[in-house]
């Protein structure tokens, strides 16, 4: 019994060893871990990474603060930009006031100011076209001739556009004053005519053909008469329609005088007007010489008469003629 008590407290014995020493052991672990842990926690706040954060939380912020900076700056600018132009606009509207308030010229006077300014570049004042007769057509509009027609009168004439006939002159001068004298014709059967032509040819030195053109003088070399020229001036082509043939045949140049009830065909140039009346001739044959002789210098220029005396002898003036034409029906060639 005795040894059996021994055994077994030799056995407690060694149990409480063992129990005291798991437990030291398990104090030391604890110790340990307790050791550990503080270390990872101090690792964990000196880490970089952690640094790296805080870094990019401060640059973030900055860049926020940046971005606010622009976009104020941006919103100044738009706001000052409104105001720019809210300024100008009142400057503008402020001389727009003043402009309108300085300029009282009604639409009217606006075209009659034009009006004026046009006719002072004309070759002769409006009146002396309008008393001459040089607008007014026939009842027969062709179709070459439409583009210069300004209107039609209550008995049926045609009204060429004085515009355009004191263009149409313009060019004409330019175009005769070209050629020199000896290469020039003009043809005329008109009776109308004559006078004015006659005092043309005489001025200018132009050879002039009136009551009646020798067929084939410009054609055919046999005639004692023949000649060559470089430009035939046709005053009606209705009229003067074998001259016009010659000419054509023998590949020259045609400035032609066209009525409203002409056609252009075969002219090189046109003259546009009134080529039935006498006025409305001799004021065109008047501004022909007198551009021919500025345009060439000639010493005849201080001869040629005021336009009075090409368009004053008459007889019924402008207006008779008018009334002729509308009661003849101003037929083709008449």
């Amino acid at each position: 019994m005795a040894a059996k008590k021994a055994a077994e407290d030799n056995v407690k014995e060694e149990i409480i060893e063992d129990i005291e020493k798991k437990g030291k052991v398990s104090k030391a672990e604890a110790e340990k871990e307790e050791k550990i842990a503080e270390k990872m926690e101090e690792k964990a706040d000196k880490k970089p990474a952690k640094k790296v954060s805080k870094k990019k939380s401060e640059t973030a912020e900055k860049m926020s603060d940046e971005e606010q900076e622009i976009v104020a700056k941006e919103a100044e600018k738009e706001s000052l930009d409104d105001k720019d132009l809210q300024e100008k606009k009142k400057k503008l509207l402020e001389k727009a006031k003043k402009l309108a308030a300085g300029v009282e010229i009604s639409t009217e006077e606006l075209k009659e100011q034009v009006k004026v300014e046009k006719r002072t570049d004309m070759l002769v004042p409006l009146e002396d076209y309008i008393n001459a007769g040089i607008y007014i057509g026939t009842k027969v509009v062709t179709p070459d001739m439409r583009p210069f027609v300004y209107r039609r009168r209550a008995d049926g004439l045609a009204i060429f556009n004085t515009d355009l006939i004191d263009e149409k002159l313009k060019e004409g001068i330019k175009y005769l004053s070209q050629f020199r004298p000896h290469e020039v014709i003009l043809v005329c059967k008109r009776q109308a005519g004559w006078r004015a032509a006659e005092k043309f040819s005489e001025i200018t030195g132009i050879r002039v053909f009136t009551k009646k053109y020798p067929a084939g003088i410009l054609t055919n070399s046999t005639l004692p008469d023949f000649f060559e020229n470089e430009l035939t001036v046709i005053c009606d082509a209705w009229v003067d329609k074998n001259a016009l043939s010659d000419t054509k045949r023998i590949n020259k140049k045609v400035l032609m005088v066209c009525d409203t009830n002409n056609f252009s065909r075969g002219a090189d140039k046109i003259i546009i007007g009134n080529n039935k009346s006498a006025k409305s001739l001799g004021i065109i044959f008047y501004l022909l010489a007198k551009g021919y002789c500025e345009a060439h210098k000639l010493e005849s220029y201080e001869n040629i008469p005021d336009i009075e005396w090409w368009i004053g002898n008459e007889q019924g003036g402008s207006e008779a003629e008018a009334k002729r034409k509308a009661k003849a029906g101003a037929r083709f060639g008449v």
